[in-house]
């Protein structure tokens, strides 16, 4: 198993071009994990009480467009 700082030795060694490379696979990854997860939770049903207060917000005009 890899550890961090190994990792983070790696990613000292890279050169500039291999690390824009490595930023752009890493944000997505990230990103896609988030996404994950945030798909994990809504579906497990723990957002469903932030949706109803902000349906409930909105309902009631305490709720602005941005």
């Amino acid at each position: 198993m890899l550890t961090t700082e190994f990792v983070e030795n790696a990613v000292k060694q890279l050169s500039a071009e291999e690390l824009v490379k490595f930023r752009q696979w890493y944000a997505q990854f990230d990103s896609d994990l988030w996404d994950a997860q945030i798909e994990a939770d809504a579906a497990a049903g723990k957002l469903d009480t932030l949706a109803t207060e902000a349906f409930a917000d909105y309902h009631s005009g305490q709720s602005r467009e941005l």
